[in-house]
């Protein structure tokens, strides 16, 4: 008798952490298909990304929804608005900065939920991180948990028992560096990532948006060189 595999949604942004999430599933035993979201970011690079990683680390299948964010603004990746630079450690620490992007997880929960009641799926992964996170509210424990339990209301396959929902966010409680480090034990290649908010038009990290300090913060901590380039050098 065959036994089919267990199918996971896992969001794939083509980040750091998205890439390590995948090879966690992959370690889990599951069988992997990646949702990516074409959603009007001025960071576009990373469905390339995305698709790097996904072949890299073996998919059934990857898709990419298309949905424009800019239509509501409100977020420097959607929006007419500056990528804040050069941030300390303490300005991170504090507030939401303006690369929130309004209700994004939600919406991206949202999609993954649809998939996987089609794939008659019970897992999605998520690679939020409520260390290194810069302060988005939905990288939170709290909305994990509610969004998680909301599904588990929201679909028919639900409501008539066939699907018991697991939202599984693996990196909820790592820094930076033990994301990397566990990363580089599955095999992740960091060098197929993108992780920048503000690239370059040839697609190469600023150096100095949030999402760059932090991941280079992470490749320092661990002793090792990022394999990116970056426009900026310094660290």
């Amino acid at each position: 008798m065959t036994v089919e595999p267990k199918r996971a949604v896992v969001l794939l942004s083509g980040g750091l952490d998205s890439a390590t999430v995948l090879a966690i599933a992959r370690s889990q035993g599951f069988e992997l298909y990646a949702l990516s979201f074409s959603y009007g970011q001025r960071h576009v690079w990373e469905l390339e990304a995305a698709a790097r990683v996904a072949a890299s680390i073996g998919v059934a299948q990857h898709r990419v929804a298309k949905i424009d964010l800019r239509i509501f603004g409100g977020s420097a990746l959607t929006d007419e608005i500056d990528v804040p630079k050069r941030r300390s450690a303490e300005d991170m620490a504090h507030g939401i900065p303006v690369t929130y992007v309004p209700a994004r997880n939600t919406i991206f929960l949202s999609f993954a939920l649809a998939w996987a009641e089609v794939l008659a799926s019970s897992d999605i992964f998520i690679g939020v991180n409520a260390l290194d996170y810069s302060g988005y509210p939905d990288c939170r424990p709290e909305f994990i948990e509610a969004f998680e339990k909301m599904a588990n209301l929201a679909t028919k396959a639900g409501v008539e028992g066939r699907q018991a929902l697991k939202i599984h966010a693996p990196l909820i409680a790592m820094s930076k560096a033990q994301i990397i480090q566990r990363g580089m034990e599955l095999g992740v290649d960091y060098g197929l990532t993108g992780s920048c908010y503000d690239p370059s038009v040839n697609g190469a990290p600023c150096g100095e948006c949030d999402s760059c300090l932090l991941r280079r913060k992470g490749f320092r901590e661990n002793g090792i060189e990022d394999p990116l380039v970056y426009e900026k050098p310094g660290s």
